[in-house]
């Protein structure tokens, strides 16, 4: 680690709906006076990471939270008959993305990735599965390129190179942010459902369910990676949860059980001790039916 200040970055992982958990997180490390000297975000948590860098203060993570409060699926998922057509004929995705680039051009404050405030990384995945990070041009293209779920958003062509969901590739945004120089990362996780009554209903709920699973176990997988290398400080996840990643009707509900988990794991001492595999551990009652 380097002189008194060490470069800090947080880190804004995929999730889905579940990325209102984030947000709850943000407002209290915010709160506690944290601001770190850059941000890395993966698929929905780019959104996340590009919106809080473009504005790093309380007042625009306020203005998360009511995005993220007002927010449907239709403005991530639009269904729409020639989609579904579409894909039965082996060609384009289910949704459309027209509606989430709107809703990224209307919510962000900036164009470019490099006009942020603080400085924003985003991670998408290339065809051949290598991390992609993206650090300047198009802030809505950069979104939709690590949002882009395959089968349910189309793919986005940055340059040469066809990019999809950034929660897919095998580097982590926590890898990327050690890469990028961060000597003390702070993760703002979105966790996944693990107490579900049951599997979710339909193919792409399903899809995002064990997408949520994916990244919680690469953060698990880097974090080993990672120690000695960088302090880590996971956010706590919420447990139990049993909201799909596909339901975004629990917005409001999931940001202030962050806020609350999250005012409780700081003062606890959270942002001083570095975690260990152990933040992942659930320790609820499990049952056939859960």
């Amino acid at each position: 680690m380097s002189g008194n200040k060490q470069i800090t970055a947080f880190v804004f992982a995929g999730g889905g709906s579940l990325g209102a958990i984030q947000v709850g997180a943000l407002r209290e490390l915010v709160a506690a006076g944290e601001k770190p000297d850059f941000v890395v975000g993966a698929s929905v948590g780019a959104l996340n990471a590009c919106h809080y860098a473009s504005e790093p203060y309380a007042a625009g993570v306020k203005e998360l939270e009511t995005i993220w409060r007002n927010l449907l699926r239709q403005d991530v998922f639009p269904a729409t008959l020639s989609g579904a057509i579409n894909l039965l004929r082996g060609s384009g995705s289910l949704f459309d993305s027209r509606s989430l680039r709107q809703l990224v051009t209307r919510h962000l404050r900036v164009e470019r990735l490099e006009d942020t405030e603080i400085p924003v990384h985003v991670v998408a995945t290339g065809m051949d599965g290598s991390a992609t990070c993206l650090s300047k041009g198009a802030v809505s293209d950069a979104v939709l390129a690590s949002s882009a779920i395959p089968i349910a958003l189309p793919s986005v062509q940055i340059g040469e190179h066809h990019l999809i969901d950034g929660a897919v590739a095998g580097n982590t945004p926590i890898l990327t942010a050690a890469e990028l120089g961060a000597e003390r990362i702070v993760v703002l996780q979105t966790g996944y459902p693990c107490a579900m009554q049951g599997p979710p209903r339909g193919a792409i709920a399903g899809g995002l369910h064990a997408l949520t699973l994916l990244i919680s176990n690469q953060m698990e997988r880097d974090l080993k990676l990672l120690a000695g290398k960088a302090d880590v400080f996971v956010a706590p996840h919420l447990c139990p949860l049993a909201i799909s990643p596909f339901n975004f009707s629990e917005g409001a509900t999931l940001i202030e059980r962050s806020a609350q988990a999250a005012r409780a794991w700081i003062e606890a001492g959270g942002l001083i001790r570095p975690a260990d595999a152990s933040v992942f551990e659930h320790h609820h009652a499990k049952s056939a039916a859960t």
